[in-house]
């Protein structure tokens, strides 16, 4: 009864595809790209990996008990600071498929590290884990400061506020060059803007765009 149960649920979030809350893994042989995926739904939304599930949602099974520790290392070893997760094991027409359920972390960036060491934080968009801009990092930084930070709006602010009214969207170099502002000074706007939701960040086109949001 309880291996049906647990056959249902599977089938069921199978049916759901892949998307920004669920990925699918027929194998797990490289840790730093599960450190990867676990950096960017701890950023995002939290999400599930399915491990022994192929992209078209057919059930391989897993083969090993050695991806369970590699999970594990990704988790722990691999991501600073550690990403919370829960592994459940079910069998679904007669396959183990594993389950890691990711909790998205308060503490924001977590990031991965790479194959030469190097750490990169990661945000989970659609079914793509999408390299975190320095935005991004600024703006999590910004949210653990416990003081908090007062927008105020002198010329740089509004100059840059009207840029991105005017243009729509813009990337973040497109901002440094027309706003005439150093680049860790556009930065911190844009996180600022983003904190108190005047701006929004879009992934377009393999990019991001920064653009007001609708009032």
């Amino acid at each position: 009864m309880k291996e049906r149960r647990g056959e249902a649920y599977i089938q069921k979030l199978i049916k759901e595809g892949e998307h920004q809350q669920q990925d699918f893994k027929f194998e797990i042989s490289d840790v730093c790209k599960i450190a990867k995926s676990l950096s960017a739904f701890a950023n995002t939304d939290g999400g599930r990996l399915l491990i022994g599930v192929k992209d078209n949602g057919k059930i391989s099974g897993v083969r090993s008990e050695e991806e369970q520790y590699m999970i594990q290392a990704a988790a722990e070893l691999y991501c600073t600071p550690p990403v919370v997760y829960e592994m459940t094991t079910y069998i679904v027409e007669g396959k183990q498929v594993l389950l890691a359920d990711i909790k998205r972390t308060e503490k924001r960036p977590v990031y991965a590290k790479c194959e030469d060491g190097k750490l990169l934080a990661y945000v989970r968009i659609a079914d793509e884990n999408i390299l975190a801009t320095p935005v991004h990092l600024r703006y999590w930084r910004q949210n653990e400061s416990q003081s908090g930070e007062l927008t105020v709006y002198t010329e740089r602010e509004q100059h840059l506020l009207s840029l991105l009214n005017d243009h729509r969207m813009l990337t973040l170099n497109k901002c440094c060059k027309l706003s005439g502002l150093p680049r860790p000074v556009t930065i911190k706007l844009l996180a600022r803007f983003i904190r108190y939701g005047i701006v929004e960040a879009i992934y377009k086109e393999q990019q991001f765009y920064f653009t007001q949001r609708n009032s």
